[in-house]
């Protein structure tokens, strides 16, 4: 039984939703705690035929015992977390701690209207930059104040601790990517936190001597989204070209592409203490691999692609993701 997390090694947008919905599924973990930013990190689940888009509650809902809840250090809308219990079904399984902040109008008026945020920086415009500001100046108001939530407040911090000491599973799933952590990205074109693995703990209130496993999650293509550096950009025409354009799921703006960066990895892994590397859509990169669940059936192109990433990063690639499902999935835990 362990306690892993799961992060982003690039700038968000590495398929972590898909990831975490995968080892809900496969290891029916006892609990799930989102730590990261708030909605401003969408996560996108595709679970039978259902493609669901989520930005608050934990993707590891498929797995239908595991307990949900998103820890103190995220901000939250209320509107938005209530329409995705709803359309998640999770409302008798899902939990908030208290000391999380609440995201007003204000603050997503504010975070529009920045000509700065908006603009210079190419915020989302989900006021998470706004509210963390009222956050560290201690006049947020939080999660225990807001009525609509008062019957899914629950120590988190508690639950999670309680779980790990009893020996029970335990996913601690983060938001965006490591170079747009306030203190580790690209600033200023960053997100208002640091969002490397470390982070992820303190957001759920876990030590680092109870974590066992970090999954840094590296898609086979670099994305990011809004302004900022992006080493070796690919041009819009040859994204296309190649088929890996995207559209991000929160904001709905086409993403930037660049070829998977070796250097930012080494520095990713680094940056997390990353045990096991999860290697996203290959089947983009290599359309041969397609659907496939087992790594001795993937074609020899593939593979050196894999070897040349674990050698680069001396991290094993535990798990390859093979097309969007949840079950589109390589699980090589085992063999490493």
């Amino acid at each position: 039984m362990v306690c892993t997390v799961v992060v982003d090694g690039f700038f968000g947008d590495t398929g972590k939703g898909k990831v975490v919905s995968f080892l809900a599924w496969a290891d029916r973990p006892k609990i799930a705690a989102r730590g990261g930013v708030g909605p401003n990190a969408g996560h996108t689940v595709v679970f039978g035929d259902h493609v669901y888009k989520l930005r608050m509650v934990p993707s590891a809902f498929v797995s239908p015992t595991t307990r949900l809840l998103i820890g103190p250090g995220v901000l939250v809308n209320p509107d938005v977390l209530l329409s995705e219990i709803e359309l998640t079904g999770c409302a008798d399984r899902l939990g908030v701690d208290p000391q999380c902040a609440i995201i007003e109008q204000k603050h997503i008026e504010a975070d529009k209207t920045s000509s700065y945020l908006s603009g210079v920086i190419g915020t989302t415009g989900t006021g998470c930059g706004p509210a963390m500001e009222d956050r560290v100046a201690r006049r947020a108001k939080l999660v225990k104040d807001e009525p609509r939530l008062q019957k899914f407040l629950t120590d988190v911090p508690l639950e999670v601790n309680e779980a790990v000491d009893e020996g029970e599973d335990v996913i601690l799933e983060g938001t965006q990517g490591t170079f747009l952590s306030l203190w580790h990205g690209t600033y200023p074109f960053v997100t208002s936190k640091d969002v490397t693995a470390s982070s992820i703990c303190a957001d759920v209130g876990v030590g680092p001597k109870k974590v066992d496993e970090v999954v840094v999650v590296l898609k086979s293509f670099v994305t990011r989204v809004g302004g900022g550096p992006l080493p070796g950009e690919l041009s819009p025409e040859e994204v296309e070209k190649r088929g890996w354009m995207e559209i991000a799921s929160v904001t709905g703006r086409r993403r930037r592409v660049a070829e998977f960066n070796f250097e930012l990895a080494k520095r990713a892994v680094m940056l997390n203490s990353a045990t096991q590397i999860a290697l996203t859509k290959l089947d983009l990169v290599i359309p041969d691999c397609k659907g496939i669940t087992s790594y001795d059936k993937l074609p020899r192109k593939a593979k050196k692609f894999v070897e040349e990433i674990e050698e680069a990063l001396k991290t094993p690639v535990t798990l390859i993701g093979t097309g969007p499902s949840t079950h589109e999935m390589i699980d090589r835990r085992e063999a490493s």
